[in-house]
């Protein structure tokens, strides 16, 4: 066994978490069942580059399950759980990462990974197919899990430097649908209160992005009693904003008003210094987004005159006017730093469809490309999830499909 982490002395709890996470994930439960008993995954070898959760070990062990030997690092350097971690090693897979790894550890995690043979690469954000891509790896093929992964891969695909067919699970209905509005929904509001403990009702809290993310964590922001505010560039969700109650401004503006601002846009840059400078004394910074690149972090640093830490995940800066800001989590991504991710129950799906992704890949020979997920794998695992919740729902008789499919009335 090859692999570093913090402690493999974590390793018991980590299983305990592991154990609780498995009770709230029937879905890939029953599909670890299937994949024991046929080995589909047999004597196949999975680079992974993943957040090192209790819910990626789940995945983990039920590709392990399907015959696969796995490979994972981290795809944040502050996102391991490092007892989770520790699980894995001795479940033995092969895991290089750890809470807290420098630039240069995290790439080289990454390039551990994917050294030698590799069949399927299994990807969070796209830095371990970018590195495959540069490094001329020809793998069968691979999965991305994140809309910022998916951009990026299809960046590589029009440049003609993807080698091999990738799945764009982002794009599955059951993920985006669910792990990007109601995950993060939760999940970053939970990292917020975890690293602040401030009182969010009567908050103005700012949400930049109203795609799938955003339009989540506006939701639960407003359940909690916020005010909330939009900003966005794009002009139809600045107006499906608007049609669901919320107002909207240009960051400019908000930046005013806002107590709590939250990016979600995959973008860099989106608060800046001179959106800083308008803040209130007191006025708090997170990301929802994959890097850490939203939230200029640079123009903090540059314009501050003192940075104190003043909790876990919570720096205060103070500006060159006296008012004080402060960051959650470096600026990375909220959910996973200051909290533990994605409850398991949405995290059920996302998985799933990562670990029938991997069997569709392995039972046809696709082009190289970004490629869906099928619809009837993405419709299966929602079935799947309703009948793990005692839940029924009709079906179309013949003479229905027929009239669906006719001009006729």
């Amino acid at each position: 066994m090859s692999y570093k982490i913090r402690d493999i002395s974590f390793a018991e709890r980590g299983e305990r978490s592991v154990k609780w996470a498995e009770m709230h994930m029937p879905v890939l439960m029953r599909i670890r069942r299937e994949f024991s008993a046929d080995k589909p995954l047999k004597g196949i070898k999975i680079a992974a580059c993943m957040h090192v959760t209790k819910e990626t070990a789940v995945l983990m062990e039920t590709l392990q399950e399907g015959g696969a030997e796995i490979w994972l690092s981290a795809s944040n350097p502050l996102s391991t759980q490092d007892d989770v971690a520790a699980y894995l090693v001795r479940k033995g897979i092969h895991v290089f990462a750890w809470r807290g790894e420098t630039e240069d550890e995290y790439y080289s995690a990454i390039k551990t990974v994917l050294s030698g043979h590799r069949d399927i690469t299994m990807d969070d954000g796209g830095d371990l197919t970018v590195m495959a891509a540069r490094i001329g790896i020809n793998a069968i093929g691979g999965t991305e899990e994140t809309t910022t992964g998916v951009i990026r891969i299809k960046a590589l695909e029009r440049e003609g430097i993807l080698r091999y067919p990738v799945i764009a699970v982002n794009n599955a209905e059951t993920k985006w649908e669910f792990d990007n509005v109601h995950g993060t929904g939760q999940s970053a509001l939970d990292g917020i209160l975890r690293a602040t403990n401030v009182l969010i009702a009567g908050k103005t809290v700012v949400v930049a992005g109203f795609g799938h993310v955003g339009r989540g964590i506006a939701m639960r922001a407003r359940g909690l009693g916020a005010r909330v505010v939009i900003t966005e560039v794009d002009p139809i969700r600045a107006l499906k904003a608007v049609m669901d109650g919320f107002s909207v401004m240009k960051m400019i503006e908000a930046a005013k008003i806002g107590d709590i601002f939250i990016t979600a846009t995959g973008n860099k840059d989106v608060i800046t210094e001179e959106h800083i400078m308008e803040m209130k004394d007191g006025a708090i910074l997170a990301n929802a987004g994959h890097f850490d690149v939203e939230v200029s972090v640079r123009d903090l640093e540059k314009i501050a005159t003192s940075k104190t830490d003043l909790r876990e995940n919570l720096t205060e800066y103070t500006l060159p006017n006296g008012k004080r800001v402060y960051l959650i989590a470096k600026g990375r991504l909220v959910n996973l730093v200051a909290a533990e991710g994605h409850p398991s129950e949405v995290m059920d799906m996302s998985f799933a469809d990562q670990a029938l992704a991997v069997r569709y890949l392995l039972s046809r020979k696709l082009d190289p490309g970004v490629h869906e997920l099928p619809r009837e794998i993405d419709a299966r695992v929602a079935y799947l999830k309703l009948e793990s919740m005692g839940i029924s729902i009709d079906s179309l008789s013949d003479e229905q499909k027929k009239y669906l499919e006719s001009w006729m009335i």
